[in-house]
């Protein structure tokens, strides 16, 4: 009876104990969006999220690398991981996988069937399928894809140099 009295007790002490120090903490400085930066704009034409990349298009000047190729995009199970360049991919930025390319290489990847296109940026090797040239992810593909179910389509691929 008594070690049960004494249970409930300390118990009680010590949630008033947790629940005064802890939210001391947060109450001294509220947290403030707008402090941190993020590299994803929004565009005001459409409402589609663009990567700042696309925003530097004009730029650049063009080398054609590959006139059909075959790309496809990263599954969501990669979001957070490392790539191989050591950086935490995310599939809301516009990046790639390409086997060759150096990381940081920019590249302009054009839709063979609407003409779209989108500037992306390597920072992982890949795609480890056979017959495909270029992962991209998610947020690219879905900008340059007309069915947004397909998981590949055929693109060009051009290598963006500066003016």
């Amino acid at each position: 009876m008594i070690s049960r009295i004494f249970l409930v007790l300390t118990t009680s002490i010590a949630i008033v104990l947790i629940s005064t120090v802890s939210f001391r903490k947060f109450d001294k400085k509220p947290f403030a969006a707008n402090q941190i930066q993020d590299t994803v704009k929004t565009d005001s034409i459409d409402s589609l999220v663009i990567d700042s990349l696309s925003i530097e298009e004009g730029l650049y000047n063009y080398k054609l690398y590959k006139s059909n190729a075959h790309a496809s995009y990263y599954s969501n199970k990669f979001n957070g991981r490392r790539t191989a360049s050591g950086e935490r991919f995310n599939n809301k930025k516009f990046t790639a996988a390409h086997r060759r390319f150096k990381f940081g290489t920019i590249l302009r990847v054009t839709n063979l069937r609407n003409g779209k296109h989108v500037l992306v940026r390597v920072n992982d090797r890949g795609p480890h399928v056979r017959n495909r040239e270029i992962d991209l992810s998610r947020a690219s593909f879905m900008l340059l894809a007309t069915n947004k179910r397909s998981g590949e389509m055929r693109v060009k691929i051009e290598i963006a140099q500066k003016k």
